[in-house]
């Protein structure tokens, strides 16, 4: 196996995580939260998003929790922004790094941002400009790029067409989601034939939902294949409200596990990770879904030492 010697994991349970979550968590539990995750040696975490609160409740915090958190030097805080009004509340608590978000497939464009994809594109150019003249790298989302909860299977040559309309605006990184968590291996194999040709690895992540148990065996054929950037959530939460029956991204702790398992690197302390998940247990009320959780409850033990 051709495999790389670092990975690099970018933390979305904050944003993605929480914003499916029928819990309304305290701005104050989620600032203990995140900074919990800062002590974790991961390098970026997406706490939260700029999208009207009527959309995701859950998230309309997002300024109160930016100006709570205490910033680790040397990590990444962002936020999800869906135009140029949630680009101005972003600027206003110098959020380090700008996501900006739509899908490959046209019915979940349409379900998720109320728009079509041709109706999308110039509002996301008009924040990648203004972004970039306030001097914030830019990230774009494609949600999903194997199958739509609406269309069914989606080509790699949408994604691709997609891939370029974002690319020419200027991002500086591509997150490709398997949004309803059906992908396999040959799958993102055929997906990475495509945007590999066009694209360096290192603008390409991967964001894999979990509802069938592939994503690992997913991500570790994205690695054979040269990508070293992987979406994950701390004890597998998340899910897609716009797709129904799509469980939790894949588990931090659980691709942690997976990784130094391996020896490829990571920087991150799987230890403290663990202690966050169970801060995050105690905050929810209820159980994680990660393996890496469950191994620990059943060995019964209340804490990580």
């Amino acid at each position: 196996m051709r495999l790389p010697k670092k990975v690099v994991i970018k933390e979305v349970g904050p944003r993605d995580g929480l914003q499916n979550e029928k819990q309304m968590l305290s701005t104050e539990e989620k600032i203990l939260w995140i900074n919990s995750l800062s002590e974790t040696g991961l390098s970026y975490i997406e706490v939260s998003s700029f999208v009207h609160p009527k959309w995701i409740p859950q998230l309309s915090d997002a300024t109160e929790v930016f100006k709570g958190i205490k910033k680790r030097q040397g990590v990444t805080y962002s936020a999800l922004v869906p135009n140029i009004r949630g680009l101005d509340r972003a600027l206003e608590v110098d959020v380090d790094e700008i996501s900006v978000f739509m899908s490959a497939s046209e019915g979940h464009n349409l379900a998720n941002i109320n728009k079509s994809i041709a109706e999308t594109y110039p509002i996301l150019a008009e924040v990648v400009k203004e972004a970039k003249m306030a001097e914030k790298t830019v990230r774009g989302y494609v949600s999903t790029v194997i199958a739509c909860p609406i269309e069914g299977p989606v080509a790699p040559s949408q994604v691709k067409e997609v891939a370029n309309r974002l690319f020419s605006m200027g991002i500086d990184e591509l997150s490709l989601g398997d949004t309803i968590g059906v992908g396999v291996p040959t799958q993102v194999e055929r997906l990475l034939e495509e945007l590999l040709p066009l694209y360096d690895s290192s603008k390409l992540a991967l964001h894999f939902h979990d509802t069938r148990g592939t994503a690992i065996s997913n991500i570790v054929k994205a690695m054979e294949m040269g990508i070293t950037i992987f979406d994950s959530a701390l004890g597998g939460l998340g899910g897609c409200p716009y797709a129904l029956g799509a469980s939790g991204n894949v588990a931090t702790d659980d691709l942690l596990y997976l990784l130094h398992e391996m020896g490829i690197e990571t920087g991150v302390d799987l230890t403290q990770i663990l202690k966050s998940a169970q801060l995050l247990e105690r905050i929810l009320g209820k159980s994680l879904n990660s393996r890496q959780m469950d191994i620990i409850r059943k060995k019964g033990k209340e804490r990580i030492s």
